[in-house]
């Protein structure tokens, strides 16, 4: 977790010098590395001095210069829904399971870009009118039922 020097300094330098330390050539090359792994793990990974949303960022801009942003999308829900619902998509929308999935779905929702937020709303939509199977859980951003639901599009 950031220890607030995380806003110090030269940020993206110091989170591509880390990512290089650890022999990536790029910040998505060093998540695709670790799929399924909540952004602050990622993070984590890269010091006491990195935040999950400059890990975020920088996947984003990423995903923008290889015209890859469709499954950025998918990848910050499987990361959201590993943090969310670390035993799958639950057997029964109840109350609590019901929260569950909404706190899940938003944060993937506050994250999206604003060219995949209508998207994004659908699949959202699609998934809480038809449930995906009990326990379900994408283990990464070309899960088949989210490149179904979310498909690349890009050029």
């Amino acid at each position: 977790m950031s220890d607030g020097g995380a806003w110090q300094g030269n940020i993206k330098a110091r989170v591509y010098e880390r990512v290089r330390e650890r022999g990536y050539d790029s910040l998505t090359a060093f998540a695709d590395a670790r799929p399924a792994v909540p952004l602050y793990v990622l993070a984590d990974e890269l010091g006491n001095d990195v935040a999950a949303v400059q890990v975020l960022s920088g996947l984003l801009y990423e995903a923008e210069q290889h015209k890859r942003v469709t499954r950025f999308v998918r990848d910050v829900l499987v990361r959201e829904a590993a943090e969310g619902l670390p035993n799958g998509w639950p057997p029964i929308l109840d109350d609590a399971s019901r929260f569950e999935v909404a706190m899940t779905l938003g944060r993937w929702s506050a994250y999206t870009p604003e060219t995949h937020e209508e998207r994004v709303r659908q699949v959202r939509d699609v998934l809480l009118a038809n449930p995906p199977p009990a326990g379900w859980r994408p283990l990464g951003p070309d899960d088949d039922l989210l490149r179904t639901l979310l498909p690349d599009e890009e050029a």
